[in-house]
């Protein structure tokens, strides 16, 4: 995937124009109910079909790039001896954004870590309470997506912009070295419209920590501690909603993994939309009389049919559109050429006698 060349062409012709897609221009009307665009224009960036069953999922708009591509499931080990590390500023980000790509990447290959940078002391019954069952919840998503380990940096929830952000870059860059990491999952550093401070201050370290990492100048106490330089080149930022706007050359096809993301999301009991709300609406219900069928008779039934059947319909309704059951969508950046190498083979194809 060529880093530079996402605003090279007509994303409309790209995104909407391939086999069994409309046009952009219908698809634009058809999703808005119509459009004022004079004529001969063609618009940017695209409204998301959303289910309203939750506001924590796809963005409200997509600008899909020429270069867009589907990645779909790999048969085999494809990414044996590769590494990922899921970073997230909160407990609930990697679950609800990315999960079902991590869980796939892992079963392609990937040995996968999950980071996660603040203590989420905001969401729980009291400030000590959500400590401790986020960082419960941390470890059983990890679990819960085949990871190898859970990280926690403990920064302060939705004050991590009074930190000094060099300390965050700089600890990511020793855990992108000591387990030789090759991929990141992250949030976009440019998505617009993001509320959350927290989400901007973790994702502009790690994207700073995946450059500073490959270095032999930075942090060299870390070399005498028997560590060696590790770039990371291959990213999967993702957007978030509701007010979130992203670029997006890559849609992962996740259909195989939507019940291991459910069953992450699910594990998520101290803070997000998802955890238990099933059972308690199912006991709602109860106490009114009432049973919603969906929701089965126990449990464990209700909270991993709620997620899935609400909190998992954006992403049907994001893969819908490109002929898939459930999809992910990134800013993906993959591996640049080796500049150096090119440079070399030219000069010796092109050198001639002295």
């Amino acid at each position: 995937m060529k880093r530079r060349r996402f605003l090279g062409g007509s994303a409309a012709g790209m995104a909407f124009g391939g086999a069994g897609m409309p046009a952009a221009p219908e698809a634009f009307a058809a999703q808005t109910g119509s459009s004022a665009l004079p004529a001969g224009m063609t618009p940017a960036a695209y409204p998301t079909r959303r289910s309203a069953y939750s506001p924590f999922t796809t963005p409200d708009y997509f600008t899909y790039a020429s270069d867009l591509e589907v990645e779909r499931e790999r048969p085999g080990k494809p990414h044996r001896g590769k590494v990922l590390a899921a970073i997230q500023a909160h407990s609930d980000d990697v679950p609800l954004y990315c999960g079902g790509t991590v869980a796939k990447l892992i079963d392609e290959g990937y040995t996968g870590y999950l980071i996660r940078i603040s203590n989420d002391e905001a969401a729980g019954k009291t400030l000590g309470y959500g400590v401790v069952q986020n960082e419960i919840d941390n470890q059983a998503v990890a679990q819960a997506l085949g990871c190898k380990k859970a990280f926690s940096f403990y920064y302060r929830n939705h004050r991590m912009d009074d930190c000094a952000e060099i300390e965050i870059r700089a600890r990511l860059i020793f855990l992108f070295r000591l387990l030789r990491v090759d991929t990141i999952l992250a949030m976009d550093p440019y998505n617009h419209y993001e509320e959350n401070p927290d989400h901007v201050i973790a994702c502009r370290a790690a994207e700073a920590a995946c450059w500073m990492a490959g270095g032999s100048r930075d942090y060299p106490e870390h070399f005498k501690a028997g560590l060696k330089p590790k770039s990371v080149r291959e990213k999967y930022y993702h957007a978030r909603s509701p007010q979130g706007h992203n670029l997006t050359n890559r849609i992962v096809d996740i259909s195989s993994y939507i019940d291991t993301k459910v069953r992450s999301n699910v594990a998520n009991k101290g803070k997000g939309p998802a955890g238990e709300a099933g059972s308690r609406m199912r006991q709602e219900l109860a106490r009114r009389g009432r049973k919603l069928p969906l929701l089965g008779n126990d449990d464990e039934t209700a909270n991993f049919a709620y997620v899935k059947h609400f909190l998992m319909d954006d992403f049907r309704l994001l893969g819908e559109q490109f002929g898939l059951k459930y999809a992910e969508a990134f800013r993906y950046i993959g591996p640049e050429p080796d500049y150096r190498a090119n440079i070399r083979k030219y000069a010796e194809e092109n050198s001639v006698p002295l």
